[in-house]
């Protein structure tokens, strides 16, 4: 009878264990981002949102830019491993696999007129953290910037840069932060068609702002974002949609 039990046990936990591994059904919008391997910095990425069991395309592909040294496997809802490198800090790669979509961080005190997401105006007081030693690493704090922490000066957020107009927040390495896998991740504003980020996606601001207005937050939005070879290779364990889908393949 207890060797019944512990085999229950251990099936219902690799059951559990491969179920969380699989995209949740409730999500309804999904940003998919590819890149051709896992080395380049240049890849495309597509809107789709979810009607009943069905996803479609709410936008023709966006040309986007990732890391300067392309993509590492993040931290995220879906973790994957193998086949490519795993993401640090200051690798200059853009995290891989499966992420929530968090806060939009703005210096403006409204969103584009069409928006309805959670967004945090940006101001002195804000800061995000990538200091290593800190136990606030890969997090967002406001300080009083008349007595700031002795951190702040090197945490602050930047105010009056075009690229952090607005930042979409990709929560990877979020739940919890892990000291040295990467933190700041975001979609802003690309400062030029041929200048990739130090590990965010980036794009031109017309189709950022697209993004903006699209988001839900009742809709769940999670972000994708993974080599060609490796969303063909993971689709289907993952619960990912149909490749045939998007225009991407």
């Amino acid at each position: 009878m207890k060797r019944l039990a512990l085999l229950l046990f251990f099936l219902c936990s690799l059951h559990s264990a491969s179920a969380a591994n699989r995209l949740d059904p409730s999500i309804r919008q999904l940003i998919v981002g590819i890149a051709p391997d896992w080395n380049s910095m240049n890849g495309q990425m597509q809107l789709l949102q979810k009607n009943g069991d069905t996803w479609t395309q709410t936008t023709p592909p966006i040309r986007v830019l990732f890391g300067k040294n392309g993509l590492a496997w993040g931290r995220g809802e879906i973790i994957g491993s193998g086949g490519g490198p795993e993401k640090v800090e200051r690798d200059n790669r853009a995290p891989a696999g499966v992420f929530k979509i968090g806060v939009i961080y703005t210096y403006d005190h409204a969103l584009p007129l069409g928006a309805d997401y959670p967004f945090h105006t940006v101001t002195a007081a804000d800061a995000w953290i990538d200091d290593l030693n800190s136990p606030y690493y890969n997090q967002h704090k406001v300080v009083d910037p008349g007595n700031p922490p002795p951190w702040y000066k090197k945490a602050k957020m930047r105010l009056g840069d075009f690229a952090y107009h607005w930042l979409v927040e990709i929560r990877h390495n979020s739940d919890p932060p892990v000291p040295g896998f990467g933190s700041a991740i975001f979609f802003h504003i690309r400062r030029g068609p041929a200048r990739p980020s130090a590990g965010c996606t980036t794009m031109a601001e017309p189709d950022l702002v697209t993004l903006v207005k699209w988001l839900r937050a009742a809709d769940e939005p999670h972000y994708v974002c993974l080599p060609r070879d490796e969303y063909l290779a993971h689709w289907q364990s993952w619960g990912l949609p149909d490749p045939k889908v998007t225009s991407l393949f």
